[in-house]
């Protein structure tokens, strides 16, 4: 057995069409399942929290149906109909049901196989970015993470806790030895990238009263300057900032959408973490001498 994984493994490194095809492969897969974390760990968040107030005023807390991330089994939220292996293939599966429930023929959100086929291409541009090496399994972690966060964010505006935190973690171990940057240089990023958005936060809430972002922000940006120095935070935040007024004005002025409507911050420092991770070095070196 071990042989024959050497084998393979041999033939991952040495041939990097083969290595990166699988990786697309794995990322339509893992792109299946982070539709069921994007889906569900918000709700799962919002169940803890009634349960936890429910306890502090004393009362009893219902018997509740158990909610995870592997139970229930996933089905249609309008008929009910359970959803089987061979219609939870990635796309594959979208395409041949042509978007609708096998069973009422109610339409599929066309947002399920697109966050599929992102996972994919992502995954399969990071192996060819990084080939066949521990960095390239790393990097797999911290994209799924950040494409998780990204639709969460969209949907709920929460950036839960339970990726942020260990991704930063995460991060921090990565570059014990040195990964993708020392680990002074992850540390201090960890730290101003929390500090930098905290003091954005509580002066803009002194001069308009107003909260501008929330604490999950605070902690993305950590995890970021955690997995890449505090050398590229300040390309990161510029970044997407402009993403995020570019974005912003186009909505107003072309979508009519409102002025007070709140606009999730975490979509954009995610896609400029995912910059940071293939451009990086190339970012840096337009301010760092």
């Amino acid at each position: 057995m071990f042989s024959a994984f050497t084998d393979i493994s041999n033939l991952l490194q040495q041939n990097n069409t083969i290595f990166i095809t699988l990786s697309v492969v794995l990322g339509l897969m893992v792109g299946s399942f982070l539709n069921v974390v994007i889906h569900r760990l918000p709700k799962m968040m919002e169940r803890e929290w009634h349960h936890n107030c429910l306890e502090l005023q004393g009362k009893e807390v219902p018997d509740a149906t158990k909610y995870t991330l592997a139970s229930p089994r996933s089905a249609c939220p309008n008929c009910g109909h359970k959803i089987s292996a061979l219609e939870n293939i990635p796309v594959i599966s979208y395409m041949v049901l042509k978007g609708k429930c096998s069973d009422c023929k109610n339409p599929i959100s066309m947002r399920y196989p697109l966050i599929e086929a992102l996972t994919g291409v992502v995954i399969g541009l990071v192996s060819w970015k990084f080939g066949y090496t521990s960095t390239t399994l790393f990097a797999w972690v911290f994209t799924f993470a950040l494409i998780a966060l990204t639709f969460i964010d969209f949907d709920t505006q929460l950036l839960p806790d339970d990726l942020t935190l260990p991704l930063l973690w995460l991060g921090l171990l990565f570059n014990l030895n040195t990964g993708f940057t020392d680990i002074k240089s992850a540390v201090i990023g960890a730290v101003a990238g929390y500090f930098i958005l905290w003091s954005i936060y509580w002066l803009f809430k002194l001069v308009t009263g107003k909260e501008g972002m929330g604490y999950g922000d605070f902690k993305l940006l950590a995890a970021i300057g955690a997995w890449f120095g505090w050398q590229l935070l300040p390309a990161v935040i510029l970044l997407s900032s402009v993403l995020g007024a570019i974005i912003g004005i186009s909505l107003i002025a072309f979508a009519k959408r409102g002025r007070e409507v709140p606009m999730p911050f975490g979509p954009f420092l995610a896609i400029a973490g995912i910059a940071a991770l293939f451009s990086g070095q190339q970012l840096a070196s337009y301010y760092l001498v």
